[in-house]
């Protein structure tokens, strides 16, 4: 049986100082082999996504817009970022705890100096699935960087194809064409499919819908559609700015005929759809409409070190801390366990009872 630490339950959200207490406390749990690592609602541990920095070369209106944020950001110094060497030991924890797939986001990864360092020790740890989500805007330079250092897939953010559109969403006037010639530079690298995703806010891009599909379903790239979210309190978020999925794929199943796909796996988030007449995929992420939350099997480490356990999470666990402050691999392994074993998190399903939480980190610090 998993051992249960006497101390604070985690699904109190405690202050930072009792999650610290909480997490020293567990990384002397005796160990529990063999058992299989799930959460309080049985959701097993498979995915990480790492942030490996909280900078950006955009400032996306959904997620890090410049009238609330401006140009210059006090983002966090150096010495506060997680080193290679500290993400790779983290992740090879994780690896141990049955983590199959790792996912490198941002703010935008491509800004990390020497990522694709991190990336050939990260490569490294075995048959995991290895992709990075980006804007596109490096991605010309990078993708063959990338691709010889071991990263497996690629997924690139576009919200719209026409330029007016493009440039008013990343809000810092750069074109479109760049980050098209990126998914080229990234195809010719040997990144395939590539995944496309665009966030969809009514009255700024759903007439980029089918346009889009239009221009992606021929060339075995795969877009997947995204409803608007509430990740953090500064992108203004209301729920009439939401497209719901199911409005998404009628728009699209209208220009091109759609038939559903099964899921690849448990706890996919993307319904899959292909077109009737070339069987290729086209997705939607109806995370606001259809809470996917009984499925979710992912963790989140920030740039700084902090372990969430939820997109929507109000506060994090300290990992940085037991790296720094000598605790060896089984000990941290042993606090990891014991976060996973108390997750209860389902914040989309609490939104969709119209019970919201107040406080949730902000989307250009956790990543997506």
């Amino acid at each position: 049986m998993a051992t249960v630490i006497p101390l604070t339950d985690l699904r109190a959200a405690p202050p930072a100082t009792a999650r610290e207490a909480f997490i020293r406390d567990a990384t002397r749990a005796p160990r529990a082999d063999g058992v299989a690592l799930v959460d309080t609602r049985n959701r097993p541990l498979h995915d990480l996504r790492i942030s490996v920095t909280d900078r950006c070369n955009f400032r996306c209106v959904y997620c890090m817009p410049k009238d609330v944020y401006g140009r210059d950001f006090p983002f966090l110094p150096h010495a506060a970022l997680l080193t290679f060497e500290e993400i790779t030991r983290v992740a090879r924890i994780f690896v141990g705890h049955g983590v199959r797939k790792i996912r490198l986001t941002g703010g935008e990864p491509l800004l990390r100096k020497n990522l694709e360092r991190l990336i050939h020790m990260l490569a490294s740890l075995g048959d995991i699935d290895l992709t990075l989500t980006t804007n596109g805007a490096l991605l010309g330079r990078k993708a063959r960087a990338l691709r010889d250092a071991g990263l497996r897939r690629v997924t690139v953010s576009l919200d719209a194809l026409d330029d007016p559109t493009f440039r008013a969403m990343n809000d810092v006037d750069f074109p479109v064409r760049r980050v098209l010639d990126g998914i080229d530079a990234a195809h010719a690298a040997g990144f395939s499919p590539i995944k496309i995703n665009a966030v969809v806010k009514r009255g700024l891009n759903e007439h980029a819908i089918v346009p889009l599909a239009r221009h992606f379903r021929g060339s075995g790239h795969i877009v997947r559609f995204i409803e608007y979210m509430d990740v953090g309190h500064t992108n203004g978020w209301r729920m009439n700015d939401v497209v719901p999925a199911a409005e998404i794929v009628e728009t699209i199943d209208r220009a091109f005929p759609l038939d559903p796909i099964e899921p690849n796996y448990a706890g996919e988030v993307a319904q899959r759809w292909r077109y009737r007449d070339n069987h290729q995929e086209v997705g939607v992420i109806a995370s606001v409409t259809q809470a996917f939350c009984r499925d979710c099997t992912r963790a989140r480490l920030s740039t700084d070190g902090k372990l969430y356990t939820c997109l929507f999470a109000d506060a994090g666990y300290d990992v940085r801390m037991l790296l720094r402050d000598g605790f060896d691999d089984a000990e941290i392994g042993n606090a990891i366990a014991a976060i996973w074993r108390l997750r209860a998190d389902r914040y989309s399903e609490i939104r969709a009872a119209n019970t919201p939480r107040e406080k949730r980190i902000e989307m250009s610090y956790i990543g997506g």
